[in-house]
């Protein structure tokens, strides 16, 4: 591996030679990438079945393929029946390709492989962000592989934590994931102990309509998808009334956990998906909330086997000061409430590029070395 990515193979071609080829083959990884953030959140392959058209299932040729260019050329639509393609096809492809380029301008003169390892490595954050932003999920091929792919990297080019030795590479990478996904997880135990129920004040004998897809209040219906992210999630509330298609309760307690397949009245349980209406009247209810996730957690161990314990430490302080900053200017511009629920890893990883180009300074500046003995 040392002998194919020697600085004297790649001095003969001029610099700026490969500062095309990795555009160019950033945007073409960028086409990849489409495919994984669209397909990876439903199961589905991402080699097969081949490129098509989502609206006509059109089976998409090679010449019309061609990252940038293609979605430019056609107008942003399907060649073959017109539907709109997505600006965000174009966007990836050109983000992927210009982060390529980055990466080889800054790291490029001294290490072609450590380029090309962090313009792979920025190429899973552009997956984890574009898919955490429309689901909020980040798949465990991106967290737990990328731990994975992260270690052996590190075994194999310990260079990227700025040692020459095997074992100081998988100590640096193993110190990462630790360090990573546990600071997270600290943080989430502790968050949810803190701020894992918010109780909702509502008018006195307020009419609430449990659906199959929302819950609904008299002035707005929150869906379950911002309510229940995990089995344990539930929501709990006193009701004066309980009515079912088939009995009704007075006075009780109602607690409602659905992706746990559990649904308590009084002292009788029912399976939810079988109880086709539910109305209750109540003066208060407590919804489940949830600062960050599990894949949060995993999403910085990954970081941490790369980049190492330090990046961690950073990612974690940056990003929450992007995601308040971001946050706010959501809430002003009246584009989020202040109970919505925002995705974190976008912001973990944009704190994340952030080190990879500035770690230099930054690890002066916050992690000097101790003084000699």
């Amino acid at each position: 591996m040392e002998a194919i990515f020697n600085r004297e193979n790649w001095a003969p071609v001029p610099f700026h030679f490969w500062s095309l080829v990795f555009f160019t083959f950033g945007s073409i990884v960028g086409s990849f990438l489409n495919v994984c953030i669209h397909r990876m959140p439903l199961g589905m392959s991402v080699v097969s079945p081949p490129s098509h058209c989502p609206h006509c299932k059109y089976s998409i040729p090679w010449f019309l393929n061609v990252p940038l260019l293609t979605w430019l050329s056609l107008g942003g639509k399907c060649k073959n029946c017109g539907a709109p393609i997505s600006a965000r096809y174009f966007l990836v492809e050109l983000l992927t390709a210009v982060m390529f380029l980055c990466c080889w301008l800054a790291f490029g003169h001294d290490s072609a492989a450590l380029a090309l390892i962090y313009a792979m490595f920025i190429a899973a954050l552009i997956v984890a962000t574009f898919i955490d932003l429309e689901h909020f999920i980040i798949p465990d091929e991106i967290t737990i592989g990328g731990a994975i792919v992260g270690f052996i990297v590190s075994l194999l080019w310990p260079a990227l934590h700025e040692t020459n030795s095997l074992a100081g590479g998988l100590k640096a990478s193993l110190l990462g994931i630790a360090v990573g996904a546990g600071s997270i997880y600290t943080i989430l135990r502790v968050g949810k102990v803190l701020f894992g129920r918010q109780r909702v004040e509502i008018p006195a004998n307020t009419r609430i309509v449990f659906s199959e897809s929302a819950l609904h209040l008299p002035d707005r219906e929150i869906p379950y998808d911002e309510i229940f992210y995990r089995t344990s999630d539930a929501i709990v509330l006193q009701a004066r009334t309980v009515e079912l298609i088939d009995r009704g309760y007075a006075n009780a307690r109602v607690r409602l956990a659905l992706r746990a397949g559990e649904l308590e009245i009084g002292g009788d349980k029912f399976n939810p998906e079988q109880c086709h209406h539910l109305e209750v009247v109540a003066s208060e209810l407590v919804l489940p909330r949830e600062a960050m996730g599990l894949g949060d957690v995993k999403f910085m161990a990954a970081i941490g086997a790369f980049l190492g314990w330090q990046a961690t430490i950073f990612s974690l302080m940056v990003s929450s000061m992007i995601g308040a900053l971001i946050g706010v200017v959501l809430i002003l511009c009246r584009k989020r409430e202040w109970s919505s629920r925002l995705p974190y890893g976008p912001y973990i990883a944009a704190a994340a590029v952030i080190w990879i180009f500035f770690h230099v300074p930054i690890m002066v500046r916050f992690f000097p070395p101790p003084p000699p003995m």
